[in-house]
């Protein structure tokens, strides 16, 4: 990729409708999943964004819907504070530069994520997972819709 592309303003730049691929690899096992369908940011009475992803989830040739809901509130600066539904602290998320890097403890287990944005419409998350059970990569494609 080696080019990314700066957002000054991350909740300015999410709002709207996304499609979205995810691969899920174990590396462990080496099974692959996959996840597709969408993801839309709409907007918050406190001034934030309301992130609601819903599609299909494969995983060892078993599909079931998947949805998860996420709340992106503002930082400082053009910068999102991401929590979770029910509020408890997620991470961080700073597209000032077009990259990010975030960490998120959970148990025993460590989240790394990295975001690129690639243009205006394209934009990419990694997650790398590691624990005593887990040890994952999350690969995350979106592509603004229409």
């Amino acid at each position: 990729m080696g080019e990314f592309w700066p957002v000054p303003d991350v909740l300015a730049y999410l709002a709207g409708r996304w499609r979205v691929a995810r691969s899920v690899r174990d590396l462990a096992s080496g099974e692959e999943g996959r996840f597709t369908g969408t993801t839309g940011f709409g907007a918050l009475d406190d001034g934030g964004l309301l992130h609601h992803e819903s599609g299909t989830f494969v995983w060892r040739g078993v599909a079931r819907p998947a949805e998860r809901t996420l709340r992106f509130l503002p930082g400082p600066g053009g910068t999102a504070d991401v929590r979770f539904a029910d509020g408890r602290p997620f991470h961080d998320l700073d597209l000032t530069s077009g990259r990010h890097i975030a960490d998120h403890p959970c148990s025993a287990d460590v989240y790394r994520g990295e975001f690129t944005v690639r243009d205006a419409d394209h934009w990419r998350t990694v997650w790398r997972v590691r624990g005593p059970a887990k040890d994952l990569v999350l690969r995350t494609d979106y592509a603004r819709e229409g």
